[in-house]
């Protein structure tokens, strides 16, 4: 059988910065099962498309969640904050 799921990597990355979101981009990894480097590409994506924001706290970066954006769909006009309530996330600010 395939190893494979229903929500992707940036889903993925996304639902584990809304548990912890001043995780380290390897922890963040570790936690969805790919490389650092590719969990840096992820985050990037996700601040590129404003699903982010990025605020550098001492050396580390502390990630806020941007619940209000759409999600990137021809099906949906839910919000991102819409998605992680159904993976089971806290609803953070706005």
């Amino acid at each position: 059988m395939a190893d494979w799921g229903f929500i992707t990597n940036h889903g993925l990355i996304l639902a584990a910065i809304a548990r912890q979101p001043s995780s380290t981009a390897r922890a963040l990894g570790d936690a969805v099962g790919i490389t650092e480097r590719a969990a840096l590409r992820i985050i990037s994506d996700l601040d590129k498309e404003g699903y982010i924001s990025r605020t550098k706290v001492g050396r580390q970066n502390h990630y806020r969640i941007n619940t209000s954006v759409p999600i990137k769909d021809d099906f949906s006009d839910a919000a991102i904050g819409e998605f992680l309530l159904v993976l089971g996330a806290k609803r953070g600010k706005k």
